[in-house]
């Protein structure tokens, strides 16, 4: 049995597959129903990738199969027989053949069943391909013909509601065409009855008039019979009492005759004395009525001056920006400064008016005075220039005359708010001297608001102090006490405050001069004769610099300071060149010389200011906290400043406003584009044109003096260069500066001649200099009129004059010519590079440097809420918006149904009739046709157009309080668009009352129309009268005041024809503002305007009045969208 296991077992597989196609082989019977139970057990056919996945499996299958039928093929090892090693090897051998054979059948054997089964698959799959491609086409005929009648029946039932909407239409315009002619019908009814009520009405009036008119006649009849009744037995008793006192009188004079006789002289001088003091009393009592106006209308009262104040609201509590800000104003300064002086008279008063018994006297405070009145400026040369012809008389006159100090400064009271509210801000440290100011200006201000409290509500109680009952006399002494005590201590902070800055201003010139030495290396006796022309213009702008720091420590300490700043001044070059001398190091010399010792006064002083470095910042604050309060000249340690806030706000506000007018009116021509601020742009030019002919004048009389004074000719010389040098390259600069030589004309102008050569041909460079600057199209005029002035000039110095004077006069009125052709270069350089810039400033960079320029102005979007009150004002009252843009969308609608309705009857062949609407937004406000663009319903968009139009329609002027801050540069644009509003409603509502009572034609109201808007807009103060000189004829006198009664009532606020009229031109400009000035705009204009009788010419002008308002609506949106943003209400 063993033997027998052992044995291997051939298999003869033959490897070979039947080549039999496919198609010939029958698909067994059990795999055929298999396959088509699979098919109708399935309710959608298997695709290839199932039976892939299928044969894939399988094969897997397939695979373990084979691998268990090897591994049970295998022979299991026995135990070693007795036989030997060879036996054994052969039949281990003869089995593994036997296993390997067999293997090799059963994979033959799988290998054509899966042949088969494969294509028993590939005839499978057919079959269905062919019948799910059959079933397809069959569906898809099937699809298609339901396709075909579902598109019948919709065309049909299309077809049908097209008729049925047709037929409504057809039924709803006829109805409103009925609807309206009812109307039409019924409006003319009730006109017509409401006239024929009026002529009743009137009728009526005139004769209850009539009668009453007589009632009054009859009485007035009556009361004058009584009074003739009652006169005459008044007058008979009057001469019955005039007979009984004159025999009376007639026993007096009797008696007295000789009294009389003996005094008449005496009496005759008395009674005259008597006639002249009641004359004199009547004349003074006139007087002192007619000065009390006068001084109650200019100067006003003490009441009226603490109101003002009190309407000020300064207050210590304020935060620093605005508390400066306030104390600078020009009308603070104003109001403040009235007020005190007023104090300071009624103080005077009562200290006059005490008794003997009592003696009261000013405390003398001029030394205090003194030290803080603001120092004089030192003349310009343009003033001094101008002050050269002037006599010497004049000047000893005004230096004769003393002005009278006011005792309470303006800007030292000012300063008491600031130190008690903001003490860091002003203050350098915690000192003594500080802190005693600080309780001083505490008392004052205490003192000064129960002072204002006292004259505005009389005399008032108080818990503590020296009297508690406080009147005006006691206060006002309260007050000087506390003032007088403030401004002690004030002079004593402000000492030494000057005394630093003093020694800030030594240490700076010291350092100038130290500079200089070291960078022009000058000898000990301060000449080197190797200076090059950069040396001598450093040493030049050393010692400019050096005279205005003297300059600003003669305003600080006067002659004193000035004394020890050049002594400071000797001690750093005596120093220097020691150090020199002693070959010591420069660095280590330089450290002794700062450093502080007891034997240098100035120096030290100035030493000690570099251990305050830490703190310049704050120094630097403080001093312009000074500075601003009582406008002191003098600069700060870092350098002069040469340009004013107020010059650059001034400029800043100038290129907004042309920004401004660029972004509004693109077609406006530069310059004359703007009437902003015209009368006073005028006032300005007139005043600075008579400043310029007096300073010629000034010029020219000093030209014609017995002895002359030239060197105000180097001086307008050197400005003729300076100007040109401005305008030029730099390659020119040289050839100016050579021929133009200052330092040579100064030096002949000095000896007293005047060479007429040289100055000539200076002015013919400046002339050909100005000639290569200007445009070439004015090369011609140039020439000639260069030529005619040459030519003047040159008779003016052949002329005959022994003192020379006709030749200063000629080269004074070359300059003169030169400088005016100068600016009006200048001009056409401006006019040039605005033209240049106006593309740009009209598109996105206009409105980036406005949006800058606002942001600068009241801070970022984040602080909208606290910098702009007004406007936030303003938007709160704007809840109101989503509705009228609900009313606006539904009017625009049913106007659109209407004129659809409307063309549809007149065009039966089809066809778009509706006008297109241009929804594309553009980068600027208006397109290039003009056309404003249409309101999208944005939010703040729409709040500020209806937010802007519900201001202009407002009856009273619009001020700058009252307008929002985002409109402020548009305040006089946004007044004409108020009183152009104003002017349409008055001549509508003038036409309307005409038309009731002269019923005119169409035609005449369009011609009277413009007739009334031309009265209006050429006669600013048209009233009533014009307006019915206008509109009646001379000979209907009684329809004259008929017209004038009912005007004057419909003008009136609250009436009901002026209510109609306001709220039909207000809904007729909304329409045209949101809509735009397009067809819809125009029909809605059209709409509402045709409810008032509005004509074609008011039409015009509310849609022009509209696309103006949109306009400045748009950019204020563009502009200051953020911060609108900001403001308006989440919710």
């Amino acid at each position: 049995m063993e033997e027998d296991r052992g044995e291997a077992i051939v298999l003869d597989i033959s490897p070979e597959i039947n080549n039999t196609p496919a198609v010939m082989m029958r698909v067994p019977r059990r795999i055929r129903e298999r396959l088509l139970s699979d098919c109708s057990n399935k309710k959608t056919v298997s695709s290839v990738q199932d039976i892939e996945d299928k044969l894939l499996h399988a094969h897997l299958r397939r695979q373990q199969f084979y691998h268990n039928v090897s591994r049970k093929a295998r022979a299991k090892p026995r135990s070693p027989s007795r036989s030997s090693d060879e036996e054994l090897g052969q039949r281990i051998e003869a089995r593994l053949l036997a296993a390997e054979q067999k293997r090799l059948e059963i994979l033959a054997k799988a290998q054509m069943r899966l042949a088969k089964l494969d294509e028993l698959r590939q005839a499978a799959k057919t079959s269905v391909e062919i019948r799910s491609e059959r079933e397809r086409v069959k569906l898809g005929t099937q699809v298609e013909s339901r396709v075909q009648k579902a598109e019948a029946n919709r065309m049909k039932i299309l077809k049908a509601s097209h008729q049925k909407r047709a037929c409504a239409k057809e039924r709803t315009s006829q109805s409103m065409m009925r609807r309206m002619a009812r109307e039409s019908k019924y409006k003319e009814r009730v006109r017509a009855s409401i006239n024929q009520k009026r002529v009743a009405a009137e009728k009526k009036r005139l004769g209850l008039l009539e009668a009453e008119k007589k009632k009054a006649r009859a009485r007035v009849q009556q009361v004058r019979h009584v009074a003739n009744s009652v006169s005459n037995q008044r007058e008979i008793e009057r001469s019955k009492m005039r007979d009984k006192l004159e025999d009376k009188l007639q026993r007096a004079k009797r008696y007295r005759s000789e009294f009389l006789r003996q005094r008449r002289r005496q009496r005759d001088s008395i009674s005259l004395y008597c006639d002249m003091m009641q004359e004199d009393a009547d004349l003074l009592s006139r007087k002192l009525s007619r000065c009390w106006r006068c001084f109650v209308r200019q100067k006003r009262t003490t009441l009226d001056l603490a109101k003002a104040y009190d309407g000020l609201k300064i207050n210590e509590s304020l935060p620093f920006e605005q508390l400066a800000m306030l104390l600078e104003s020009l009308n603070t300064l104003k109001t403040v400064k009235s007020l005190l002086d007023r104090l300071e008279i009624r103080l005077e008063a009562s200290k006059n008016v005490t008794t003997v018994s009592q003696p009261s006297i000013l405390d003398n405070i001029d030394h205090l005075l003194k030290r803080v009145a603001t120092p004089r400026r030192k003349a310009t040369p343009s003033t001094l220039r101008s002050r050269k012809g002037k006599k010497v008389s004049s000047v000893r006159n005004v230096a004769g005359t003393s002005v009278k100090m006011s005792r309470y400064p303006v800007r030292v009271v000012l300063s008491a708010f600031m130190i008690l509210g903001h003490p860091d801000a002003v203050f350098n440290g915690q000192g003594d001297q500080e802190a005693a100011l600080n309780n001083a200006a505490k008392g004052f201000v205490r003192e000064l608001k129960l002072l204002i409290n006292v004259i505005q509500e009389g005399p008032v109680q108080v818990s503590g102090g020296e009297s508690k009952h406080r009147t005006l006399r006691s206060q006002l002494d309260l007050f000087d006490k506390a003032w007088c005590s403030f401004l002690n201590s004030f002079v004593i902070w402000k000492v030494k405050d000057a005394r630093l800055l003093e020694d800030d201003l030594v240490r700076a010139a010291c350092q100038l001069e130290l500079s200089m030495i070291q960078k022009c290396k000058l000898t000990p006796e301060g000449v080197d004769t190797m200076l090059t022309h950069d040396k001598k213009a450093i040493q030049m702008q050393v010692t400019q610099d050096q005279e205005l720091l003297t300059e600003k420590v003669r305003h600080l300490s006067g002659v004193a300071g000035v004394e020890r700043m050049e002594s400071a001044l000797l001690e750093t070059r005596t120093k220097y060149f020691q150090a020199k001398e002693d070959g010591s190091p420069m660095a280590n010399q330089l450290a002794h010389f700062f450093s502080p010792s007891p034997a240098s006064s100035p120096v030290q002083s100035v030493s000690s200011s570099s251990s305050r470095s830490k703190d310049s910042i704050g120094v630097e604050g403080s001093n312009r906290v000074n500075r601003s309060l009582f406008k002191d000249d003098t600069p700060p340690s870092s350098g002069p400043s040469r340009v004013s806030n107020g010059t650059v706000d001034e400029v800043s506000n100038q290129n907004e406003l042309m920004v401004n007018e660029f972004l509004h009116d693109g077609n406006l021509n530069f310059p004359g584009g703007s009437t902003v601020k015209d009368e006073e742009d005028n006032l300005k030019r007139r005043i600075k044109e008579t400043m310029e002919r007096a300073f010629w004048d000034n010029v020219m009389e000093s030209m014609k003096l017995e002895k002359p004074d030239y060197s105000c000719i180097s001086n307008l010389m050197k400005e003729v260069s300076d100007e040109l040098c401005q305008m030029v390259p730099d390659s020119w600069k040289v050839e100016i500066t050579e021929t133009i030589d200052l330092d040579i004309l100064s030096q002949l102008l000095n000896s007293g001649t005047l060479d007429i050569d040289y100055l000539g041909k200076m002015l013919e460079f400046a002339l050909a200099t100005l000639r290569k600057l200007s445009a070439p199209a004015n090369d011609r005029e140039n020439e000639s009129t260069h030529r005619d002035l040459l030519k003047e000039l040159h008779r003016l110095c052949e002329a005959e004059d022994e003192s020379g004077n006709f030749r200063a006069v000629a080269i004074v009125k070359g300059i003169r010519f030169i400088l005016e052709q100068i600016q009006e270069l200048k001009r056409e350089i401006g006019i040039g590079r605005i033209t240049i810039m106006k593309p740009f400033l009209q598109g996105p960079a206009g409105f980036d440097y406005l949006t800058k320029a606002f942001e600068k102005r009241y801070g970022p979007p984040t602080q909208a809420y606290e910098s702009l009150p007004v406007t936030r004002r303003w938007i709160s009252t704007l809840l109101s918006s989503k509705e009228e843009w609900e009313e606006h969308n539904n009017t625009l609608s049913a106007l659109n149904v209407v004129e659809r309705s409307s063309m549809g009857i007149s065009l039966k062949t089809g066809g778009s009739f509706l006008s297109p609407v241009n929804t594309t937004s553009k980068s600027t406000v208006m397109d290039t046709a003009g056309q404003l663009s249409e309101c999208k319903g944005e939010r703040v968009d729409l709040a500020v157009r209806l937010g802007l139009l519900k201001l202009v329609n407002q009856v009273a002027g619009l001020t700058p309080e009252v307008l929002p801050e985002t409109f402020q540069l548009n305040l006089f644009r946004v007044r004409d668009i108020q009183a152009e509003i104003q002017n349409i409603i008055v001549v509508t509502t003038s036409l309307l009352i005409w038309r009731q009572m002269l019923a005119k034609s169409e035609s005449e109201t369009e011609s009277m129309a413009k007739k009334l808007l031309e009265l209006l807009d050429g006669k600013e103060g048209a009233g009533l009268t014009e307006i019915i000189e206008t509109t009646m004829s001379e000979e209907d006198g009684e329809k004259k005041k008929m017209m004038r009664g009912l005007l004057g009532k419909s003008l009136g606020e609250g009436n009901t024809v002026y209510e109609r009229v306001t709220s039909c031109i207000y809904k007729a400009a909304r329409g045209a503002l949101l809509a735009g000035n397009g067809e819809n705009g125009k029909r809605m204009v059209e709409t509402e305007m045709k409810k008032v009788g509005g004509g074609g010419g008011l039409k015009e002008r509310v849609l022009e009045t509209a696309r103006a308002l949109g306009v400045v609506a748009c950019v204020s949106v563009r502009v200051h969208g953020p911060w609108l943003t900001q403001l308006m209400p989440q919710h």
